[in-house]
């Protein structure tokens, strides 16, 4: 039988929009990185404890100075509206109910200040490196202003991965409709009700006369590819708070953004989207962990799935996790309440999965809980 979250991708396959669907659920070249951050969690087995007196289970730990109710939060992701007409605000209305993080996206089709008053649970700004350095420092002074509490430097993306579907399917944002995407529409009524009756959806936190655009193209107007390690320290010294820096999976990287002045790794491929054949954030993380110790927080981004891929990452040295495709998968499929379906599985299966392997807290969740099925170690020596 499928998993909650297949049934839910199946419900936004059936009412989304073609483009849409393929952009949240596609990856790049031939998808293999895409499917293996998934199927990599199967290599390692949960030596379960018995016995333990437990009753319950407290659920709750930290983040960048943040607590939370749950060791996983919900990913940035652009352009939330395409999905679902209540976009980036259901998302963040759900955090706050759950009492995990919000990471709004830099490009978001809510703005900073739109989602600033929605929730106050904490609020995180993920940001890509512009080449107008003005527009830059305009955008964290924004989110500074408006509560955001940190920041998420995604440092994977200088130009984008071969997404073939995009290509394929003519995806822009805003969406440009042609012959194309006027027949998918027609067969996606309730989709294609929502796009043609509510309020245009653009990039929120740039210019309102941005026009339509494949994303490869504008990514390579307005991103700065040539983004150093030196700007880091540019940018850590503007934004001047708690910051992570995501898209890493070399030791010798998360060793060196520790030095630069980084609070948190997030390990990730960005899910599969970027380059092709990437290591599966599962199988990078340990070499990280064994890398930095306690220099810096870890966050596990790529693959979740189930409470057991959480109790996995944590034991293999993530403090939490993240994920973006099955809460997206729950927007585009019934908007709030799909986004809420999700997110309560994500976490009713791990309160169940942590009775079941005997651990009655998060800290309790530790390395020797994990068994190789491949014959590696559970901390691989560093060969980064």
């Amino acid at each position: 039988m499928s998993s909650v979250i297949d049934r839910v991708r199946d419900k936004a396959r059936r009412r989304a929009h073609r483009m849409v669907f393929d952009y949240i659920d596609g990856g790049a070249d031939d998808e293999v990185t895409l499917r293996r951050n998934c199927d990599a969690f199967a290599e390692w087995d949960l030596a379960f404890r018995v016995l333990g007196g437990i009753e319950q289970v407290d659920t709750s730990t930290s983040i960048l100075g943040q607590a939370m109710r749950y060791p996983f939060f919900f990913s940035s992701a652009a352009g939330n509206r395409l999905f679902h007409t209540q976009g980036e605000s259901a998302v963040c209305k759900v955090a706050g109910e759950f009492g995990i993080p919000y990471s709004l996206s830099t490009l978001a089709s809510t703005s900073i200040e739109d989602i600033a008053g929605l929730t106050c649970a904490p609020k995180f700004f993920q940001l890509y490196v512009w080449k107008d350095r003005g527009l830059l420092r305009e955008m964290i002074e924004r989110a500074r202003a408006a509560g955001f509490c940190a920041m998420l430097l995604t440092v994977d993306f200088p130009i984008t991965g071969n997404r073939e579907r995009d290509i394929a399917n003519g995806f822009t944002i805003p969406p440009r409709i042609g012959l194309r995407q006027a027949i998918e529409a027609a067969r996606h009524p309730a989709w294609t009700w929502d796009y043609l009756t509510k309020p245009p959806i653009r990039y929120a936190n740039l210019s309102g006369t941005t026009s339509a655009t494949t994303l490869n193209k504008f990514v390579s107007e307005q991103l700065y590819c040539a983004f150093s390690w030196r700007d880091t320290e540019w940018l850590l010294g503007e934004w001047n708070g708690p910051c992570a820096i995501k898209g890493v999976v070399r030791a010798d990287d998360a060793a060196r953004a520790v030095e630069t002045g980084f609070d948190c790794i997030i390990v990730s491929n960005h899910g599969g989207r970027q380059l092709d054949s990437s290591l599966p954030a599962i199988r990078a993380l340990p070499a990280i962990a064994e890398r930095i110790g306690n220099d810096a927080e870890i966050v596990l981004d790529g693959g979740i799935r189930r409470g057991t891929d959480i109790l996995k990452a944590i034991a293999l040295g993530a403090k939490c996790v993240s994920f973006a495709r099955p809460y997206l998968y729950g927007l585009a499929a019934n908007g709030i309440d799909g986004v809420r379906e999700v997110t309560t599985f994500m976490a009713d299966s791990l309160r169940r999965d942590m009775m079941l392997a005997g651990v009655q807290t998060v800290s309790d969740i530790t390395l020797d809980m994990v068994r190789s099925t491949t014959g590696r170690s559970q901390r691989e020596p560093d060969r980064s």
